[in-house]
């Protein structure tokens, strides 16, 4: 057994302690406990096993990718396993945590400016696609526009997800980046049940809201947030919106204000995502007649945000103020 063999199988725990009508449930699964510490482990493994059959990627390659960092260390974790090289692009408000992390794995960590505009020199993106192609014969896994990042979650998660809850499904709710999880798991259980609801959830400053509510790609509307791992500067081909039944706008403090209830009242430490996710799960459930169920995930641990998220002097500093942060609390 290697660490790889451990990903998924990942448990669905109940949250109890929010303020939800007595006969919905709120259920989330702790992507967190997989062996390199988010969700991202299963696309990635999936991608790299697909590469590897097909030739694309053999012994003593080089990986490149793009990442905010959960993907990035998902791809240090099956580099430093497999013999390859990593080489991982990143924008600069990725935590100090998150970078550490990849480096000690042995990856080549390149830090952009979160700042850059889509398609410019210095974006993320674009710094990965010119090493990509100034390296001949690495393997990208172009987690954004590749169809194997949401086949991964339609094959290991949401068949987990049915599994555990079944029929009892009413609604799923995730937050969205690269689409792969929320289209993935949307379309598994749509399959076994078309009337569950699939509800999106994107950060104010990305694009996805606008999009799809008015078809309409506003580069006016990016602004600089500080969740991680959610929202876009620009569209994903790997996001399905036909496998989406709404779009929720949340803020970062929505995303933080919850983070805290979960550590406070749920005993679970999570990432901002995971806080994004729990409140529009919350939402959704306030607004079902029971009996329902409302299911999201929880993408990775909060370990990696410690200097942030959790760190009173970062929030105040950013513009989080403590009494606004526990009255969006209360409110939970």
């Amino acid at each position: 057994m290697n660490i790889q063999s451990i990903i998924g199988g990942t448990p669905l725990v109940e949250l109890t302690t929010f303020d939800v009508p007595a006969d919905v449930r709120l259920f989330a699964k702790v992507e967190f406990v997989n062996p390199g510490g988010s969700i991202k482990d299963r696309m990635v493994s999936y991608i790299l096993a697909d590469a590897e059959r097909r030739g694309l990627l053999g012994p003593g390659g080089t990986i490149v990718e793009n990442t905010s960092g959960n993907t990035g260390a998902a791809i240090a974790m099956m580099a430093a396993t497999r013999g390859y090289r990593a080489i991982l692009t990143m924008p600069d408000k990725v935590s100090k945590e998150k970078r550490d992390a990849l480096r000690a794995m042995g990856a080549e960590v390149i830090v952009c400016p979160t700042s850059a505009a889509p398609g410019s020199a210095k974006h993320y993106v674009t710094c990965a696609r010119r090493i990509h192609a100034e390296n001949p014969g690495s393997f990208m896994l172009n987690q954004y526009d590749n169809p194997l990042n949401a086949e991964a979650h339609f094959r290991s998660t949401g068949p987990e997800i049915w599994e555990g809850m079944g029929e009892s499904v009413t609604a799923f709710v995730a937050s969205g980046s690269t689409g792969g999880t929320i289209s993935g798991i949307s379309r598994f259980l749509k399959l076994k049940n078309p009337a569950v609801t699939s509800v999106l959830l994107d950060p104010v400053g990305s694009i996805y809201h606008r999009y799809f509510h008015e078809g309409v790609v506003d580069p006016g509307e990016i602004a600089p947030y500080f969740v991680e791992g959610a929202g876009e500067d620009h569209l994903a081909r790997c996001m399905d919106f036909s496998l989406v039944d709404d779009v929720m706008r949340f803020s970062d403090a929505d995303a933080f204000a919850t983070c805290q209830h979960l550590a406070k009242r749920e005993g679970l430490i999570c990432g901002g995502t995971s806080g994004a996710n729990v409140w529009g799960a919350v939402q959704v459930a306030r607004s079902l007649k029971g009996p329902a169920t409302v299911v999201t995930v929880l993408p990775d641990s909060g370990n990696k945000y410690i200097s942030k998220i959790y760190n009173p002097d970062w929030l105040r500093q950013n513009g989080f103020d403590a009494g606004e942060t526990r009255e969006l609390e209360q409110k939970l």
